[in-house]
């Protein structure tokens, strides 16, 4: 920033015509605006409490256990209102603390803005408050460098004309330098005590979208996911399986009881009450008493589980070592950990340009001077063909000015025989040429190393790179750099005059008129008279503007070269001039007056004049500025295209500039048809790939009175560009995506203040931690240093969550229906009577000791495939899209998975007991609760090694909590009434066990099958990378060792069981592809927890 002192006045969001009165020695009275107080946060101190219960029960299955809980409380059940007050006691807690810590952090990231120190004028002095404290009206103080606190209006600065400048990069992404000058009437206002005096009125406004477009005037006197819609379809369908079974219950109840022995039988008497009361009350409270019994089928620990997995998994993106940044020492941050899936569930990506794509940091590349092209390289100008007329060599090296006024010595060296007329007219293209660049711009030097416009010593010795340039641009910027690197220097300007150096000599041109840029005309002029008194008119601008108005110079050569630029995504500009008469000057004087005065119509006017003035142009040649694209974007873009996902850009740049970096970014192919819905159409359609140019203007159009067609041609083309973009243009287009009815996964990227719109409007917000602040970073769901981090934040870790969070929730209604299934057949064999299987403490401990550890720390260690194939196959990430892991056909089959393997417990543990119940000597006699405890055992133990059976990566922590939890449960069980053992004992222990462990396999038998077929028949990308031949000889079996060719059955399974006791590492094992595959040798991703290495598995 241009280093100065501002003092502004705030505007924050002032009414159409409202009136705003200055505060005056103190005095001020409070108004309806609001305050400036920066809130990302969702809770208080004060309702945290009941809004996060209220949002917690919102969701289906919290509110249909508190409706559980409540009817527990009310009516007789069978079961005890601890079974689901406690589970949900403690679901809610844990939600509720997690909540509590992701909003804490985003409290302190407000406080860090809202705290930010500022200065203001109040009672006539400098008062140093935070930034929250800002009133309606302050005059704030806004030094070189500082990040503008509020909405301010320009009232005056440092310097005596009242100018200053600004980057406005927070807001539209460019980092370009901007000036604005403050009107007369306060520009004069220097002192901290002649503003405190001011009072005026500003009358402004209502905001509007147009960042660009401020109307106003001062009266002065002197004095706010698809894995959730996923879990919450599934609950109520499970809740449609909860009212049948409850429903089919007691209708058997009462039919059964239609026999009169069963409806009063002599060991169960009703009462005179139960005789007398109402039919109807008393099925319905039978009806709540089933629904309570089997209400375990909706599993409550579910969403606690999901929470944790939640928050812990997010620690491994800040953890991941290969998306951190060590030049800029940034990490990943995760600013919420409620949207890890879908990560891997996106369908468009829209990013900014600038900054995001783009290093923002232009750089001089090449230029072509009077039909010569030239490149720099090393500071000097090299040409890449012969200089006109010369006879054997070229033109190769132009260091600087120096060796074109010294020509003509070197006219006896071979590599320069050209005739005198030549050497002068050469000299003379190439002097105007870098003059025009020195110029024809609006670059400020820094004031820190002037006081004056060319006066003083420093001068004459002051060498080009100890020049500080700030530019409204920055190709102006790296334009100026490299005349100076040339040999003209731009020493600086005033409201009259510009300095340039041409090799040690001081000349001043007297600056008469600039005629600013505009994005209809896409050019700029200034007019300038020489020392020698002659007046020149200097252009640049596209070549698109600026060719058509030339009627000299080498026009087609040039036009060659501004294509072979664009062809290397270089930004191009195109500079004429046109040399002055007294009488053109005096007739241009006269029109430029007319116009800048008009009352009425006068950017029209202007417009007209500035048309009459850039004609018959004399074309010098053109520049080439590259932006510099960051590194791996252009492999990124190709990635996440492979990948299934559509990439659009939304940036404010124009469109010759956008497009350009597309080009160069990948985001649109050299062979693609490039659809204009700007000023222009193309009417190619023989090319099968089409990419579309859109500006904002015909943008608002489009989605005005043509949305559907419109997004019928976006649907077809494989690159959409949007440029000119207003911020809430980019939220509009997101939106728009998001509302079709297709309904897919958008994920934005931004890094300016400008892009946080889009970045919330979209399901998932990436913020590029850049050079535009950290406005981005802080409003968005994921914070990454460089672009480049999107592709392993997708592939691996979105691929990670994904297949963890699916298999997961899926996991979850199967043990479920596992759980409560024999339950329900179990009261087949009591009457229908609502007695419980289970007893009451495994009921509570089963979803929260017995089965919760194993998924758990599946869910966050998981590791299906290997990373680095995630990340090198992004078709990979197609397996995993539409929610497919979650889809109608995969739930019913875990579904039906659960309903099989139930009744192979039950039903199972029916026959091994059989009608023998007294086993023990003393004639005690084993009932309900024995046989509830075996079926419960054998549950525990099928569906634990169910989950073994899921775990592709094994670690000692899957291992620990895997078995631990079968020993933890029969130690517990040995311990808790011992009700399981006696029987046990009584019977063979071998054929007893053999039984169980029958049981065991009998439920997993099918499933392995089915596994095995699918795999072999239908097996997806992902099944194929996962069993991969390396070489004829060494395979990779999945979720065991590797094995040989030519080993038997039992060696791999040996070597399986090796494993599973910890012989066999996965340091050593576990995955393979093809050796041709790519790798990544220097990942240190700490979710690589095996080392890697392409000729072993």
């Amino acid at each position: 920033m241009e280093p100065m002192v501002n003092f502004s006045v705030l505007v924050k969001q002032l009414e159409k015509k409202e009136r705003k009165r200055f505060p005056q020695n103190g005095l001020y009275t409070p108004q309806k605006f609001i305050d400036n107080r920066i809130i990302s946060s969702k809770y208080t101190v004060w309702n945290f409490v009941p809004k996060n219960l209220f949002e917690q029960f919102r969701r289906v299955a919290n509110f249909y256990f508190l409706i559980i809980f409540l009817v527990q409380l009310m009516i007789d059940t069978p079961t005890s209102p601890i079974t689901s007050g406690l589970p949900l006691f403690f679901v809610i807690t844990v939600t509720a603390i997690k909540q509590g810590y992701e909003d804490w952090l985003r409290h302190n990231s407000d406080n860090e803005v809202n705290g930010a120190p500022v200065y203001v004028v109040r009672s006539g002095g400098l008062v140093k408050t935070r930034s929250k404290n800002i009133r309606v009206g302050d005059i704030v103080r806004i030094a070189k460098d500082e990040i503008f606190p509020a909405d301010l209006v320009l009232l005056s600065s440092d310097r005596l004309d009242g100018s200053c400048h600004v980057t406005t990069a927070s807001l539209d992404g460019e980092t370009n330098l901007k000036t604005h000058m403050a009107v007369p009437e306060t520009a004069v206002l220097q002192t901290v005590a002649s503003l405190d005096t001011l009072t005026a009125e500003i009358e402004c406004q209502q905001p509007e979208a147009d960042l660009y477009r401020f109307m106003g005037r001062m009266i002065i006197t002197q004095q706010m996911e698809e894995i959730v819609r996923s879990m919450n379809t599934f609950l109520i369908i499970y809740l449609i399986i909860l009212i049948s079974e409850a429903i089919i219950s007691t209708i058997l109840k009462y039919t059964w009881q239609a026999e009169e022995k069963w409806d009063e039988p002599w060991y169960n008497q009703k009462t005179e009450h139960q005789r007398n009361s109402s039919k109807i009350l008393t099925f319905i409270s039978d009806f709540l008493a089933f629904l309570v019994l089997y209400n375990f089928i909706i599993p409550i620990s579910l969403y606690v589980t999901v929470e944790m997995q939640k928050f812990l998994g997010s620690f491994f993106i800040g953890w991941d070592l290969d998306i951190y940044h060590e030049e800029s020492d940034e990490k990943a941050q995760v600013n919420t950990s409620d949207l890890n899936e879908e990560l891997g569930q996106v369908e468009y990506v829209f990013t900014d340009k600038t900054g995001t794509l783009t290093e923002n940091e232009m750089q001089f590349r090449e230029c072509s001077i009077n039909g010569i092209k030239y490149q720099e390289i090393n500071g000097r100008l090299v040409s890449e063909g012969p200089t006109p007329d010369s006879s054997e060599g070229n033109l190769s090296y132009l260091n600087s000015l120096y060796h074109l006024n010294n020509l003509a010595h070197l006219t006896t060296s071979s590599s320069f025989r050209t005739s005198p007329e030549n050497e002068t007219e050469l000299i003379k293209e190439h002097d105007l040429f870098f003059k025009a660049v020195s110029l024809c711009h609006t670059v400020q030097i820094s004031n820190v190393q002037t006081d004056g416009i060319g006066e003083g010593p420093w001068q004459s010795n002051l060498a080009p790179s100890q020049l500080e340039y700030y530019a409204s641009s920055p190709d102006e910027k790296a334009l100026v750099e490299a005349a100076a690197r040339i040999g003209i220097v731009f020493i600086g300007s005033s409201e009259e005059t510009m300095e340039v150096k041409i090799l040690g000599k001081l000349e001043r041109y007297k600056l008469l008129h600039v005629l600013e840029f505009d994005s209809d005309r896409r050019r700029m002029s200034v007019i300038v008279q020489a020392p020698s008194g002659e007046k020149f008119l200097f252009v640049k601008g596209a070549e698109s503007s600026i060719l058509p108005k030339c009627i000299g110079g080498e026009i087609e050569k040039t036009r060659v070269h501004v294509d072979e630029f664009a062809l290397k995504g270089l930004r191009t500009l195109c500079i004429a001039y046109r040399q002055l008469t007294s009488k053109d000057y005096e007739e241009i004087d006269k029109r430029l007056f007319e116009a800048r005065t008009a009352l009425q119509q006068r950017e029209e006017k202007l417009a007209d004049v500035f048309q009459f003035i850039e004609k018959d142009l004399m074309l010098l040649g053109a520049t080439a500025v590259e932006d510099r694209l960051q590194d791996k974007v252009r492999e990124t873009i190709e990635a996440l295209r492979m990948a299934g996902i559509k990439i659009w850009v939304l940036t404010g740049d124009k469109r010759e500039t956008a497009v350009s970096v597309s080009l160069s970014c990948g985001h649109f192919h050299r062979t693609m048809n490039i659809l204009e819905l700007t000023n222009q159409k193309s009417d190619k359609d023989h090319v099968i790939q089409h990419g579309l140019v859109v500006d904002g203007t015909s943008l608002s159009l489009a989605l005005r009175e043509h949305e559907k067609l419109f997004m019928e041609v976006c649907r077809n083309c494989s690159a959409v560009l949007c440029c000119r973009m207003a911020p809430l243009q980019k939220a509009k287009v997101i939106r728009l995506i998001k509302i079709s009815p297709e309904k897919p996964i958008t994920l934005a990227v931004g890094d300016g203040a400008n892009d946080v719109s889009m970045i919330q409007e979209a399901h998932v917000g990436i913020g590029i931690m850049g050079k535009e602040g950290r406005q981005a970073a802080r409003n968005s769901d994921y914070a990454i240093a460089r672009f480049k981090f999107l592709s392993k934040l997708l592939f691996v870790h979105g691929h990670f969550y994904y297949i963890r969070i699916a298999t997961l929730v899926q996991y979850f209604f199967y043990k479920n229906v596992c759980f409560i299934t024999p339950q329900f057949l179990y009261q087949f064999y009591c009457l229908f009577s609502q007695q419980t299987l289970y007893d009451s403490v495994y009921l509570t401990l089963y979803n929260i000791c017995f089965t919760s550890l194993p998924i758990l720390i599946y869910s966050l260690l998981e590791q299906h495939i290997d990373p680095h194939v995630l990340q090198n196959k992004p078709t990979l990430y197609r397996d995993i899209s539409k929610n497919h892991q979650l889809s109608i056909k995969t739930f019913v089959y875990w579904t039906i998975l659960g309903f099989s393997h139930a009744f192979i417990f039950f039903f199972g543990s029916y026959f091994l007991i059989g009608k023998d119940t007294s086993l023990l000597g003393n004639g005690q006699m084993f009932g309900n609760w024995t046989f509830g405890t075996l079926v419960f055992t054998v549950m525990v133990i099928t569906v634990t090694v169910k989950m073994a059976l899921e775990t592709h990566f094994w670690t000692w922590i899957n291992h620990l909590v895997t078995w631990g939890s079968i020993i933890f449960y029969f130690v517990f069980s040995l311990f808790y009434g011992g009700i399981l053992w006696p029987f046990l004992s009584s019977q063979n222990i071998g054929s007893a066990w053999f039984a169980i462990i029958l049981m065991v396999f009998t439920c997993l038998l099918l499933d392995i099958v089915k596994k095995v077929f699918d795999r072999q028949l239908h097996p997806t990308n992902t099944e194929k990378a996962q069993l991969t031949e390396t070489n004829s000889s060494l395979k990779c079996l999945d979720s065991m060792c590797c094995f040989s060719e030519g080993e038997t059955a039992c060696s791999s399974v040996g070597r399986m069981l090796e494993r599973v006791i910890g012989r066999c590492s996965p340091t050593h094992v576990s995955r393979s592809w093809s050796a041709s595959d790519p790798f990544y040798t220097n990942d240190r991703s700490i979710l690589t927890l095996s080392t890697m290495d392409s000729s072993t598995c």
